[in-house]
Formats: C-alpha cells, sequence, structure tokens
C-alpha cells in the first residue's frame, strides 16, 4: 500500500489476492462502492480491504450476491453486525442460507473424513 487511506484497484486487488475482474463485478453488483476521480479512476478506501475479504468468504460460503447485497449494510467496516438494520425478511433468508451451509459443511466434513481414512490406509496401511 502506498501508506495513505485510498489505493487504486491494483492495489487492492493485490492486497485481497482477488481478481481486478472479480472488483469490478462486485462494484456492477454494488457490493463495493469505490470513489472515482476526476480522471475515472477508481479509488478505493483502505477499509474495503476487509469488505473484499468479507465478500469473498461469504461467496466462498455459498451466499449469491444478491443476498449478500442485503447482509453487507449489516456488517459495519470494522465487521460488527447493526441489528437495527435486519429486516424479518432478510432474517428467514439468511437462517434458511445458514441451514443451506450447515448441510454443506456436514457432507465436506464426511467427504475429508473419507479421503482422511483413504489416506491412512494407502500411505501409512492402517
Amino acid at each position: 500500500m502506498r501508506g495513505i487511506d485510498h489505493m487504486r484497484i491494483g492495489e487492492l486487488a493485490e492486497l485481497t489476492d482477488t481478481p481486478t475482474r472479480s472488483l469490478r463485478y462486485y462494484e456492477e453488483q454494488e457490493l463495493l462502492v469505490p470513489r472515482r476521480l476526476p480522471n475515472g479512476y477508481r479509488d478505493y478506501d483502505e477499509y474495503l480491504v476487509d469488505r473484499v475479504l468479507q465478500i469473498r468468504g461469504l461467496l466462498d460460503s455459498g451466499l449469491p450476491t444478491k443476498i449478500i447485497k442485503q447482509v453487507l449494510p449489516c456488517i459495519g467496516t470494522n465487521a460488527q453486525i447493526h441489528p437495527e438494520d435486519a429486516t424479518p425478511e432478510l432474517l428467514a433468508v439468511l437462517e434458511r442460507e445458514r441451514e443451506r451451509m450447515d448441510e454443506r459443511i456436514s457432507c465436506l466434513t464426511s467427504n475429508r473424513d473419507a479421503i482422511d481414512r483413504y489416506i491412512d490406509v494407502v500411505f501409512r496401511g492402517k
């Protein structure tokens, strides 16, 4: 980083290990809102590093961008939840998504355990 509170898209991409194409997509989906400089360049605040990492984590967990867009206002720049922003509809959607995540976690855990057993048998002769 340049030692100031703002950065260009390439710097944000490097800091978050996120392709610039993905950052532009997040902007199109209104998940990120950078400032525009007079020359048209995007100018990203430093707090958006955490925001990008939050977006990536939510995407990795299987949440679609439509739901992420609803959740992000509930997450402050310091990753605190603001309950007054959560609507009953959003909470219902999130509860369904959480149940879906729990199912995926269970499946992944079973698959990991099967791989562990395979490794134990093949490489360790157990």
